[in-house]
């Protein structure tokens, strides 16, 4: 099933007690894992990705619940689980309706889990990037959770901050709470890093595409971006870029867990391979090496640093 779906059963409250979330929004499988397990004294377990061992899994949902209350279980995995094992799993559940039990998949081999589970009640929930009202209602509703008050406009504002980014839309909230007062959007450029990590990404996507970058760096600069900042961010990005190289190179395909250690969306990990292919190794030496001496010269002289940096950023591109 679907979100839209799923809601209705929350609404109608006609859940299951076992799940598994799956697809293309891990915001929204994290927001609905937490959903699902926020149960007041229940004895939960939780595997993170390479942690998972069945038998334990199974004996937690074997065993009495302390205390009488609930046996949760989790699991979070960009690896898929045997369907065996996660049947096993959903029978104990079957068997005892104290238990609950979510399987979240950050993969993006989903096809079977799709399908559900034969002869079994588990709510299978496929969750696509939320589109930009949803987005905006998520949003809305967190900030209600935190009493932050704010409008739907500078809801907009926020996720354009942060190219409609709602995992990062969502961590600014902490920043807002601050305010007894309705938030603005100049609550929001001041507060939230204006042009934050996303927009320096789409920066630095023009950078190392070799397009004009002459507007798009005055415009960083004249909203207070730091210089050096914008060149260890570029070297850190390039450092990512030729992980995912090396990684690609040796095994063929990239695994986000193994490179970031934490998952990523599919588009964002196929931009990420597609990009960093295109590169040669002793390219990303020469790049590394320019960077360096760049952000060395602009730490230990009294140059403009703007000229520095746009000094490198020309080399920068002549080298690729």
């Amino acid at each position: 099933m679907y979100k839209a779906e799923f809601d209705k059963h929350i609404q109608n409250k006609s859940l299951s007690n076992s799940f598994v979330f799956f697809g293309e929004s891990s915001f929204l499988i994290d927001m609905y894992t937490k959903m699902m397990t926020n149960i007041d004294d229940a004895n939960t377990l939780t595997f993170y990705y390479d942690e998972y061992d069945f038998n334990s899994a199974k004996a937690h949902l074997s065993q009495a619940s302390l205390f009488g209350g609930n046996n949760v279980l989790v699991i979070k995995s960009e690896k898929k689980v045997n369907k065996k094992e996660l049947e096993t799993l959903v029978a104990l559940c079957e068997k005892n309706q104290d238990n609950v039990f979510v399987y979240a998949y950050y993969g993006s081999d989903y096809k079977a889990y799709a399908k559900g589970f034969a002869n079994a009640k588990t709510m299978s929930v496929r969750f696509f990037n939320p589109k930009e009202y949803e987005a905006q209602n998520i949003i809305l509703s967190l900030a209600s959770q935190k009493n932050i008050n704010i409008g739907k406009f500078t809801v907009s504002h926020l996720l354009n901050t942060h190219n409609a980014d709602v995992a990062l839309a969502a961590n600014e909230l902490d920043k807002l709470a601050v305010f007894d007062r309705e938030i603005t959007t100049k609550d929001i450029d001041n507060v939230v890093y204006g042009l934050g990590e996303i927009n320096l990404e789409d920066f630095m996507k023009k950078l190392l595409e070799k397009k004009d970058i002459t507007e798009d760096l005055q415009n960083i600069l004249e909203h207070g971006e730091d210089e050096i900042r914008i060149l260890t961010t570029l070297t850190s990005y390039i450092t990512q870029l030729y992980m995912f190289n090396i990684y690609i190179r040796v095994n063929g395909t990239p695994n986000a867990l193994d490179i970031l250690g934490y998952p990523a969306p599919k588009f964002v990990v196929d931009a990420k391979a597609a990009q960093a292919i295109k590169i040669k190794p002793q390219t990303y030496y020469k790049l590394h090496e320019l960077l360096l001496k760049s952000e060395l010269k602009m730490k230990s002289t009294h140059t403009d640093k703007g000229a520095i940096l746009r000094s490198s950023l020309i080399k920068f591109q002549k080298n690729l």
